[in-house]
């Protein structure tokens, strides 16, 4: 992609609106819209077709979660990445929002810097945001929060080798990890992540590492089987 990021903020905090799309702005990212409840933010991505949505949870009438299945369904063409701003990093809700489709989440309380840098990461799609927290979140999600659907993949439809690219892409390890890791180049090691993201139907690596986690490839609690 080229150009400045073109962003949606959808939170039903004013205040968070406002200082977020300030931070944005002020580094060049295009905030096209703001949106204080679900509806407004997929009534938003309609109108404009961003290419990531800043999307909270908890808000007032049609929320986040839902907010993020809608925009994600296929309804919308060519949809937009979503993360999950939160205050809380073990939130169930959040890792609801991952197997809808988030390509992973913010805490509110993140710093410019940081808010700016995974904005530009995110709409690239090429790494996962917040790996550690988010294994901590599939952990401890995954076998509890049966109201939500499992992203059920068959991993038959993938090499040895990409197989064990997913499980240790599960436990959260960077492309430079896992070409240490494999004795592969970074660039081949991109290769096979974009084969398991193509051959699963995955949006991102922070799918991917549910489905790890899904199918059994990684054992909550314990890392790689």
């Amino acid at each position: 992609m080229t150009g400045a990021p073109r962003v949606v903020i959808a939170d039903d905090q004013a205040l968070v609106r406002t200082g977020f799309g300030m931070i944005l702005t002020a580094d060049g990212i295009d905030v096209v819209a703001e949106a204080a409840d679900g509806q407004q933010a997929v009534e938003a991505v309609e109108r404009t077709r961003p290419d990531l949505v800043l999307m909270d949870i908890r808000m007032p009438g049609l929320d986040g979660l839902e907010a993020t299945r809608r925009i994600l369904s296929g309804a919308v063409p060519d949809p937009p990445r979503v993360l999950i701003l939160t205050t809380y990093d073990l939130d169930r809700y959040v890792y609801a929002a991952l197997t809808a489709g988030a390509s992973g989440f913010l805490l509110k309380d993140v710093t410019p810097e940081h808010l700016v840098a995974a904005v530009r990461l995110a709409r690239s799609g090429d790494a996962l945001l917040a790996p550690a927290i988010t294994r901590r979140l599939v952990e401890r999600f995954v076998s509890q929060d049966t109201r939500t659907a499992a992203l059920h993949r068959d991993l038959s439809v993938l090499t040895p080798r990409e197989t064990e690219v997913l499980q240790a892409l599960g436990t959260g390890l960077s492309n430079c990890e896992l070409a240490a890791r494999f004795g592969l180049s970074e660039a081949t090691v991109k290769t096979h992540v974009a084969r398991i993201l193509a051959k699963l139907r995955l949006r991102d690596r922070a799918q991917a590492v549910v489905v790890a986690y899904e199918t059994g490839l990684i054992t909550p609690g314990t890392g790689a089987r």
